[in-house]
């Protein structure tokens, strides 16, 4: 598993529907390779969550049973039938079973899935990381580290002494595992399967039992010796001397190094990003409707109180409160987004971004640098720290959009790269401790209120930064205090549905309501 972050995987991405990548994004993406182990041929699937974990209480209304029926299925992250994958499951003739039962709660995004057919049974146990990231923890009760980023052979045998050395001397690989446990295969992490020729001379040596191939689920591959030329905010100061590059070229040089692509397929990944989270905001603005929510289309009726003048804060503020809404509102009714940095915190970072662009009569192409400053910030937090809310709280999800957005502000609006840092450890600073409560147990309040502080304190500190305020923690450290906060937080403010807004009695009443009847809550409320 690689230990350096992609701007692409880990920060801005992926493109998706669904209420929190924690939940969809990753859950999809662990069923994906579910169904590669099982050859494609899934009849029988039992899932299991633990009760101290967080998915215990949120996998059906946070959308982990959609996205996991998905990836069973072999669909992507934003495949519109998504939010009916539970029909489509049991069209495909698939059972599923799922089971809150002691699996051990060693993360509390813990997956053990138990997959069968007619001539196999296979057990899976993986990790929701946050963001739509992925860790496969074990395989056949064998434990590995497998994070979707390379294709992987598993080559199961009972002679291993006897295989090994062949594919050590004619295949091409990153890695080669043998793992020995309650069966035996030797892991192959590589840039491409097996040569037909390796594969077919393997078929026919004795020992071997069968082989199995697992596609990367995730876009930027990982590969041997991987390098990148900095990790943190004081290493990027240290490379930059003599340098004098923006944070957007920065970033251009980071993600290079890191994916392996030029600074032209750079920059062209971001503008196909920028323009599906602006096609989003579109949308939204135009309305949204979903069966299954708790919040109605506000951003609407928000920008017709701005165009009759009714609103205070300006233009550029306004526009950000709306944007922000009209995002979240997509997200809510299942439509593409993009998790930057996650599905929850979707509408923080281009609310900011956008609105400002517009406000200002800022270019596209500014727009794209602006988006990469901000992926930059976040490979930062995402080397130090975590986007979930189940591990570090919504400081971890709206603080994180929020950071990224102050310094990608500064930097549309000309500042200096020293500026945008410091706006960035501002947003931060301000942001230690927020709690993750969603009310009736869905992704959207008090979460779209949060993305709009979020997106508000972005620029509020981007101006005190443009104005060279004092930040006085350095932003490494800021990160790093992050992670201690959010370690301190008790797990029933993460995520759990058993803390904070979450269990007051209208909470309780409001995720009741949508249990019984989801499509009379507004009548009934």
């Amino acid at each position: 598993m690689s230990t350096f972050p992609s701007i692409f995987n880990d920060v801005i991405g992926p493109v998706m529907r669904g209420p929190s990548s924690s939940h969809c994004a990753a859950s999809l993406r662990i069923a994906r390779i579910c169904r590669d182990l099982m050859g494609e041929d899934i009849k029988d699937i039992l899932i299991e969550f633990d009760p101290n974990g967080s998915l215990a209480t949120t996998h059906k209304s946070q959308g982990s049973d959609m996205g996991l029926f998905g990836g069973f299925l072999g669909w992507e992250a934003h495949d519109e039938r998504l939010p009916e994958s539970d029909k489509h499951i049991v069209t495909a003739g698939i059972n599923v079973n799922i089971s809150i039962t002691d699996i051990g709660n060693s993360h509390p995004n813990l997956y053990q899935i138990t997959l069968s057919n007619n001539k196999e049974t296979r057990k899976l146990r993986a990790i929701s990381t946050g963001g739509g990231m992925i860790e496969v923890t074990a395989i056949d009760e064998v434990p590995v580290s497998m994070a979707g980023d390379y294709f992987e052979t598993l080559i199961y045998c009972d002679k291993p002494e006897t295989i090994l050395p062949f594919l050590e001397a004619s295949s091409i690989y990153d890695e080669i595992t043998v793992h020995k446990g309650a069966v035996c295969f030797i892991e192959i992490k590589s840039q491409a399967f097996l040569d037909a020729a390796v594969y077919n001379e393997l078929q026919q040596m004795e020992g071997l039992l069968f082989i199995k191939e697992l596609r990367p689920v995730l876009p930027v591959m990982s590969r041997k010796d991987l390098q990148v030329p900095f990790s943190t905010c004081t290493e990027m100061l240290e490379y930059n001397k003599g340098r004098n590059k923006a944070l957007w070229e920065l970033a251009v040089d980071y993600e290079m190094a890191r994916g392996n692509i030029s600074a032209a397929a750079v920059l062209e990944k971001m503008r196909s990003i920028v323009q599906t989270m602006g096609n989003a905001i579109e949308s939204g603005l135009k309305g949204t409707e979903y069966h299954d929510r708790i919040l109605g289309s506000q951003s609407p009726q928000f920008k017709e109180r701005m165009d009759a003048g009714l609103l205070v804060g300006g233009d550029a503020n306004n526009r950000i409160i709306m944007y922000t809404s009209a995002m979240m509102e997509v997200k809510s009714s299942m439509g593409v987004i993009v998790a930057a940095p996650t599905a929850g915190s979707c509408g923080a970072l281009p609310g900011a971004l956008f609105g400002t662009a517009h406000a200002s009569g800022i270019s596209e192409d500014l727009l794209v640098k602006a988006m990469l400053s901000a992926g930059l910030i976040g490979v930062f937090i995402a080397a130090q720290a975590t986007f979930a809310a189940e591990v570090g709280g919504c400081m971890a999800e709206t603080g994180s959009g929020g950071g990224m957005a102050a310094a990608a502000i500064v930097e549309m609006k000309g500042g200096t790269l020293e500026q945008s840092i410091a706006a960035a450890s501002l947003a931060l600073q301000n942001s230690l401790g927020i709690i993750c409560d969603p009310i009736g147990n869905r992704v959207e309040a008090p979460c779209l209120g949060r993305n709009v502080m979020a997106a508000t304190n972005a620029v509020s500190c981007a101006n005190m930064a443009l104005s060279d305020y004092e930040k006085l923690i350095p932003l490494d450290e800021v990160i790093q205090t992050m992670k201690a906060v959010g370690d301190q937080i008790h797990h029933t403010l993460r995520c759990t549905n058993l803390g904070g807004l979450s269990i007051t009695k209208t909470a309780q009443k409001i995720e009741a309501m949508l249990e019984e009847q989801p499509q009379k809550f507004f009548k009934s409320c």
